[in-house]
């Protein structure tokens, strides 16, 4: 027999329909009667938890931690087999296997060891100074690839592939050096700034040609910038050799005159090390940038190009402007590389080799610091460790120099692969789980679905 109903038709035992809000908090009234504790500190503790849990294992600085992983792993099994004492132990492993992994270990140890000593600190030696000369060597070697490798990121941000470094420093490092062999009777400060300024200038022009091309005719970035270097290189290459130019004066190798005192980087900690004041400059090329990506609106322009041109576009942004804007300030970054390069790094004059390969080593800084002006300065530093540290773990343990350039191109490797990496490590994939977000639930009404 059913419940009997009051006039107003409704069943007195049935609790009236409440609207959702009155229910929560209904349902957490009950839950402090019956002492279940409520509120975010306990239902929303471990969700929390699990949510920053997800999005670090997700993050573009994950992949990235585990490709240098990968690399090292990958440098460390060469120095193995490239070992005499791990080939000679190896021979005879069945017989004694300690041996061999006791080589291993020395081998494998010992090297990484001599990498730390060279770049980071030297705990064998006596001397404070001796002691953290790897670690000025190691910022030294990191203040032109920090420069270049913002350049590259910042074209990256705009959706252009900026591999014209080596064009762009070589140019860049003609005119710093040229007015500072050049034009003389001018005083310290003044001489330097007018130096940089005409690097800088220069690295921003080169770059902006292509950049120009690009907006104005359609022509790829990457192949523009592929021709550039070429004839910046040779370009460079007849100003050295043609007397009157940048050849110095009585000579007939292919190189500059010193760069005067008034024009050179002064040294950052004394005569004793080899860090100038560059190195501040990069931080603050940094700084800079960032500010620039993140709080001004000519980045945000540069962004939302890079992101959807056509949207951006919509929006009424004028992306061919932002194009040349962006190349220019990217060619000006890789110009201040060049120009550290002259002014700090190899007063003594220089010749076309002057790069040193750190046009195209800023591409893989750029990839490896996920385009973030952060992520740059922790790549430039930890290249110009391996720079630095290469020489004495060859030195000291005999290792190759050319398996730092392996670990380096395995970096670039497994950064261009991050399924790879994500497989590797089992790390989630954050576009899966946004495409899964998007997905309806299975379960449901088909109001909720459509929703």
């Amino acid at each position: 027999m059913s419940a009997p109903e009051s006039s107003s038709g409704k069943n007195p035992e049935r609790e009236p329909e409440l609207d959702p809000g009155t229910a929560e908090e209904l349902e957490q009234e009950r839950a402090r009667e019956a002492g279940v504790p409520v509120g975010d500190h306990a239902i929303d503790t471990e969700s929390r938890l699990a949510k920053a849990l997800q999005q670090t294992m997700s993050s573009p600085w994950t992949v990235s931690l585990g490709a240098v992983l990968l690399a090292v792993l990958a440098g460390s099994i060469m120095i193995a087999f490239t070992n005499d004492e791990v080939q000679e132990a190896s021979a005879y492993f069945f017989a004694r296997p300690l041996d061999t992994f006791v080589a291993l270990g020395q081998a494998i140890g010992g090297a990484y060891s001599a990498l730390f000593r060279g770049s980071v600190v030297n705990l064998q030696a006596t001397d404070f100074v001796i002691a953290i000369r790897p670690l000025t060597e190691t910022l030294s070697y990191a203040t032109p690839l920090i420069a270049a490798g913002l350049g590259v990121a910042l074209a990256f941000r705009a959706g252009l592939f900026n591999i014209g470094g080596q064009g762009q420093m070589l140019v860049a490092a003609a005119a710093a050096g040229w007015v500072g062999f050049g034009v003389s009777g001018v005083p310290f400060p003044l001489h330097l700034l007018m130096a940089l300024v005409a690097g800088i200038a220069a690295g921003a022009l080169w770059a902006g040609l292509a950049g120009l091309l690009k907006a104005r005719t359609g022509a790829h970035e990457v192949i523009v910038t592929i021709m550039l270097n070429y004839v910046a290189f040779y370009l460079i290459a007849y100003l050295l050799a043609t007397p009157g130019l940048l050849q110095a004066p009585g000579s007939n190798n292919p190189k500059t005159p010193p760069t005067p005192e008034s024009a050179q980087l002064p040294p950052l900690l004394g005569e004793r090390f080899n860090l100038t004041w560059g190195f501040v400059l990069a931080v603050l090329a940094v700084v800079g940038v960032w500010w620039l990506l993140n709080r001004s609106s000519v980045g945000f322009s540069f962004r939302a190009v890079g992101e959807n041109p056509r949207a951006a576009r919509v929006a009424g942004i004028d992306t061919g402007r932002a194009t040349v804007s962006s190349m220019l300030v990217a060619g000006g970054l890789v110009g201040l590389a060049g120009a550290s390069q002259v002014l700090g790094g190899v007063t003594t004059g220089f010749s076309s080799d002057i790069d040193a390969g750190i046009g195209f080593d800023a591409i893989t800084v750029a990839l490896l610091g996920g385009s973030n002006p952060w992520g740059v300065l922790a790549a430039g530093i930890l290249f110009g460790a391996f720079k630095a540290g290469g020489t004495t773990m060859q030195a000291a343990e005999g290792v190759p120099s050319d398996i730092v350039l392996v670990v380096q191109s395995l970096i670039v490797l497994f950064i261009a692969a991050p399924p790879l990496v994500r497989a590797i490590f089992r790390l989630p994939d954050p576009n899966r789980r946004r495409a899964s977000r998007k997905k309806p639930k299975a379960t449901g009404n088909r109001k909720e679905a459509a929703a």
